[in-house]
């Protein structure tokens, strides 16, 4: 190891004081490269988009546990501000606090001679477009512990996520004279009115699917009966899209034209004894990376706070996670060990 052991409080301020908003990473991969590089690891840049690369650094050849989490952010920047016990900021939680307890746990696993890698990618927040970057790398990692806020929990499963656009069609008119044209508002309104009564599919381990209708417009002025509408809305899947897909078409057409993007599938997780599990309602990078090994999803912070002006994150939990992550990943490759050595396990697991 290089250099003193690293504060992961101190590594949480540093990252979020750089704005990395999504689509603008370019300074905190740099300052993560330029850091991990200072203290003996070897680094790889993954080119995404350009000027938005991945990075990957690795202590040898044949890394064989990965720790991932994203260094973007959503808008708007909120500098780091130091509160008691907590740190906040944006992404003090999602996840700049957890890539700082990454790399502290990496280096400890380093120091004890496990192989382990760092993945930090880009893009996490709206296409997952580094996440799908760094999948064809060549890698021998056994395993992928990626990190998103669980509340120190390690997820049993993930909700997968489908893109929904609604679309009405009216025809313009004099707002005086309401009879001669049609409104593609009035007929979205009540389609979204009836969204409650379509019969969603749920799963005993995932839960129920949801929908937010996250986004509304139509219309050109409020003396025109609108031509046009439109709602946007997301859906949490807890099975794959073939279930729901014709429920929606069936709620929506004729009336409207639905488009449909699915985004990520539903995932189901493994555990390590020792730590208490939970399911998770979003969606991560986990299904874009599946060439990296058996997943396994945990992180200090709530999620409910991501995404807020009020994001923060614990200092203790914050230092805990760091232990946990190094705990995680001898666990983890114990369980790959195990799986490797009994045949009839490792069949189970393919069937699975």
């Amino acid at each position: 190891m290089t250099g003193r052991p690293l504060d992961v409080a101190d590594l949480t301020c540093e990252l979020v004081r750089i704005p990395s908003v999504s689509g603008s990473e370019a300074d905190v991969v740099g300052a993560v490269d330029s850091l991990l590089r200072g203290r003996g690891w070897t680094t790889r840049r993954i080119p995404v988009t350009p000027g938005r690369d991945d990075l990957l650094a690795t202590t040898d050849a044949s890394p064989l546990v990965t720790l991932s989490t994203h260094l973007d952010t959503v808008p708007p920047f909120i500098p780091p501000r130091r509160e008691g016990g907590r740190i906040a900021g944006r992404g003090a939680c999602d996840a700049k606090g957890i890539a700082a307890a990454m790399i502290c746990a990496a280096e400890r696993l380093r120091a004890r001679g496990v192989s382990v890698a760092l993945l930090f990618v880009v893009g996490e927040e709206t296409v997952h477009d580094g996440a799908a970057a760094a999948n064809p790398v060549a890698t021998t990692s056994r395993v992928l512990i990626n990190g998103e806020p669980t509340e120190s929990r390690l997820a049993v499963g993930t909700k997968g996520a489908l893109r929904v656009v609604v679309r009405t069609t009216g025809r313009a008119a004099h707002s005086a004279y309401p009879e001669l044209g049609h409104s593609a508002v009035d007929d979205l309104v009540a389609l979204l009115s009836r969204l409650p009564t379509v019969p969603l599919p749920s799963d005993p381990v995932l839960g129920p699917t949801t929908i937010n209708v996250g986004l509304v417009s139509g219309g050109v002025a409020e003396n025109v009966v609108a031509p046009f509408a439109e709602a946007r809305m997301l859906v949490r899947l807890v099975t794959d899209v073939e279930a729901i897909a014709p429920r929606l078409r069936a709620w929506a057409e004729p009336v409207a034209a639905l488009e449909l993007e699915s985004l990520v599938p539903p995932v189901r997780l493994r555990t390590v004894a020792g730590f208490d599990t939970v399911v998770v309602a979003y969606a991560t990078d986990i299904p874009r990376l599946s060439r990296w090994g058996t997943p396994y999803l945990f992180g200090p912070g709530s999620v409910h706070v991501a995404h807020t002006d009020d994001e923060w994150i614990d200092v203790a939990e914050l230092a805990a996670a760091v232990g946990a992550y190094e705990r995680l990943a001898v666990g983890a490759l114990a369980a790959d060990r195990a799986t490797v050595a009994s045949p009839a396990a490792a069949a189970g697991i393919r069937g699975s």
